[in-house]
């Protein structure tokens, strides 16, 4: 949806009008990063997501798998033993990631996510196929409160 100024509006009044829908748009923004937003997509489906969202990205865990498989020998003895070794090296910190790209994925199931990018508001609402997730946001905000 564009929204556009008459050039029949004096220029102080298409000011005025600018600075209230700005300021509109970022108190509906504000609005809709208090609730819950989670974007689920991968990275094939780039997303612009605001600070606030959760973003889970599917295919982080096959990517976490492809690091620590890189360059492996033939040998699966040897690679066995590197895996351990990388995985040692990434202390907790690699735990976590890997813990988290397999919840991510376990989140996203449990949603019944169809398909990608998604962007999720308090786990009830979702629109698909919109990687620009404050657009998306706000075409929720905009059914809710005309669906209250």
């Amino acid at each position: 949806m564009t929204a556009s100024i008459s050039t029949r509006v004096p220029h102080q009044s298409a000011i005025r009008i600018a600075v209230a829908l700005g300021l509109a748009a970022t108190a509906l923004s504000q609005a809709a990063m208090a609730a819950d937003v989670l974007v689920v997509t991968d990275s094939r489906h780039p997303v612009q997501a605001p600070a606030g969202a959760r973003v889970i990205e599917l295919d982080q865990a096959g990517r976490i798998e492809a690091e620590l498989s890189a360059g492996l020998p033939a040998d699966s003895a040897r690679a066995a033993a590197i895996v351990q070794q990388r995985l040692r090296d990434g202390g907790q910190e690699l735990q976590r990631r890997i813990a988290r790209a397999y919840q991510d994925v376990a989140d996203a199931w449990g949603l019944g996510i169809a398909k990608l990018p998604a962007v999720v508001v308090d786990r009830r609402y979702v629109v698909y196929g919109d990687a620009d997730v404050a657009r998306a946001v706000a075409r929720i905000e905009t059914h809710r409160r005309a669906q209250p």
